[in-house]
């Protein structure tokens, strides 16, 4: 008989397919509330498969008293209650080796479309505007400055290592200074955003670095800076982000998360300095399919009592 496993999320059609193959799915899009778990449904259920941005809370897993294993489809796990997992003996795993690239060339990519106007450009040449009214204000460009990396985990450390083909002198802030990387630390925020023309958030999400990009930050990365947010929308208190570009103290941002989404502030709608993107750094269909079968084969040792390929530290 096959094992019936909690399948919160959504995931690539391949992902789906194997997770119907070898388990009795029950399935929730978007996140259900505690009680759609019924009694029955929970006593049965022994792993759990969840998108990062869904998590698994405690009132959740309060429902599900024969779990056997938790696996994350992406690298955060601040939406899983990982205390009452540990309280349980419940391992947790995710997919974290996979995604760095993937997000990495989305945050390279909107650090050249912010800088280089590329929607902008998109939009004045399919309009008309380029033969009606000439050549389009020039942007910026990156080659010669400073970038700002703050967490040099999996993701940070790719976009550092993507920034020197463009010649880019890279600095980092991180929760200690590591030996074994090229670029120069700066262990205090405010100083670092001083220093950057573009900072890059690339940190992990939680409690301790919920609005870590604050006013002061925002404010020392100045009106010739440009803030790119590829970590969790809640690092960057984004109250004061909006109050700077309304009152043109910070150049530019781009934005592929927010603090609400996807109905995020509509108040970023009005800036045109502004870069948004529906959060998809990991948004290719190889990278995604390839974190789905990570997760697959994650939870498949966890019912079988085998070695975990990628445990999340309790």
């Amino acid at each position: 008989m096959k094992p019936d496993v909690l399948f919160l999320g959504r995931f690539p059609e391949a992902t789906v397919a194997e997770l119907n193959a070898r388990y009795n799915v029950h399935h929730f899009s978007p996140m259900p509330k505690p009680e759609a778990i019924t009694p029955e449904m929970g006593q049965r259920i022994r792993g759990v498969a969840t998108e990062a941005n869904h998590g698994l809370t405690r009132a959740m897993l309060d429902r599900l008293p024969n779990v056997e294993v938790i696996s994350v489809f992406g690298v955060g796990t601040d939406a899983v209650d990982l205390k009452a997992a540990k309280e349980r003996g419940i391992p947790v795993t995710n997919t974290p080796d996979i995604i760095g690239p993937e997000v990495a060339d989305l945050a390279m990519g909107m650090m050249l479309a912010s800088a280089r106007r590329i929607v902008e450009g998109e939009h004045y040449a399919r309009s008309g505007d380029w033969a009606k009214k000439g050549p389009m204000p020039f942007g910026r460009t990156v080659a010669n400055k400073t970038m700002g990396v703050i967490g040099l985990g999996g993701i940070g450390r790719a976009i550092a290592d993507r920034a020197v083909p463009f010649r880019m002198k890279v600095l980092y802030n991180a929760t200690r200074e590591k030996k074994d990387v090229p670029y120069t630390y700066v262990g205090d925020l405010v100083e670092l955003a001083k220093q950057s023309d573009y900072l890059m958030v690339a940190c992990t999400g939680g409690p301790s670095t919920r609005h870590l990009v604050s006013k002061a930050v925002i404010d020392a990365l100045g009106p010739q800076g440009t803030l790119i947010n590829v970590s969790r929308g809640f690092v960057v208190d984004e109250e004061a982000l909006i109050d700077a570009l309304k009152h043109k103290r910070l150049g530019w941002a781009a934005l592929d998360v927010y603090e609400s989404e996807p109905a995020f502030d509509k108040r970023l709608l009005d800036f045109p300095n502004v870069l948004l993107q529906p959060h998809h750094g990991t948004g290719a269909i190889e990278t995604r399919t390839a974190m789905g079968q990570l997760m697959i084969d994650n939870l498949t040792a966890g019912l079988e009592k085998k070695p975990l390929l990628t445990p999340v530290a309790a």
